[in-house]
């Protein structure tokens, strides 16, 4: 039986992943009960980053973002919730092509995020930046593996799998794109269903940096070997983002997005039978 987390994984320090969010839902007949289906990343004060297929969800569906989050299930004192009131989802993202890649979405906050101490920004990468072969970063999340959620953040370590290697025919052959990051593959470390959306980040020039969103892997079996969890690649979509957010509303610019700290206010489709998004 697969554990109920990031598989291979152990419970995260409280508040050392401080740009996760836990991305929630709520529909339209109980507006006020919110539940967790993604993670997602803390870019700006007013942007969380996650993945496309995370809102591929009824269109009446309520949206909010969780910060400073630990266990879902109590009350750390550490946490507040912010309303997302816009989405903006990446123009190539297709749905029933999901090997296609464009799996990304920048949500924004209905009231700007702010700093107690238990929320920072995440960094991201520079544009273009590769990691080397087996280069070690670490997922995090509230990822299922059985039926119930874990109550609290997970996070493990998985080595980046190169891309010439993660495009071998009996690795993800052609479904690993360029503009995908690979990590993990060893059967016994993954991602799995409700870790989609949230960071793969690596310590890289003295810092963390956001080098990935979960996308896809293979469910039920998410620690399948040679099959490693498949992440968008960040440093492929920094145009994007700063052109979303700086022609949409309330703009990103280097100085938040390079910024750790925070100062006052600041559809489920398959690749094949058994490769699914890990929503």
């Amino acid at each position: 039986m697969l554990i109920e987390r990031v598989i291979g994984g152990h419970e995260a320090a409280r508040n050392s992943w401080k740009w996760q969010v836990s991305l929630q839902i709520a529909d339209a007949y109980y507006p006020e009960y919110f539940s967790h289906i993604c993670g997602g990343t803390l870019i700006s004060p007013h942007w969380v980053m996650t993945a496309a297929h995370c809102i591929q969800m009824p269109i009446q569906a309520n949206y909010q973002v969780a910060l400073g989050e630990h266990n879902l299930f109590e009350l750390d004192g550490t946490e507040y919730s912010v309303g997302v009131d816009k989405i903006f989802i990446h123009e190539d993202w297709n749905p029933r092509d999901i090997g296609n890649g464009n799996d990304i979405a920048l949500l924004h906050l209905s009231v700007p995020a702010y700093g107690n101490g238990f929320v920072e920004l995440g960094m991201l990468p520079s544009e273009g930046d590769i990691l080397p072969n087996n280069y070690p970063c670490y997922i995090t999340g509230w990822g299922l593996a059985s039926g119930n959620a874990p109550a609290r953040l997970q996070e493990a370590m998985l080595p980046v799998v190169d891309h010439a290697i993660c495009s071998q025919s009996n690795w993800w052959g052609s479904q690993a794109k360029e503009s995908m990051v690979c990590a993990g593959g060893d059967g016994v470390r993954s991602g799995c269903s409700g870790d989609s959306g949230g960071p793969l980040q690596c310590y890289r020039d003295g810092r963390w940096q956001i080098h990935g969103i979960v996308s896809y892997g293979i469910l039920p079996y998410c620690n399948t070997y040679q099959k490693p969890t498949v992440f968008t690649r960040v440093s492929a979509y920094i145009d994007w983002i700063y052109n979303v957010s700086s022609s949409k509303v309330n703009g990103l610019n280097s100085s938040w997005m390079y910024s750790h700290a925070i100062n006052g206010v600041i559809s489920e489709i398959s690749l094949t039978h058994y490769i699914h998004l890990l929503h």
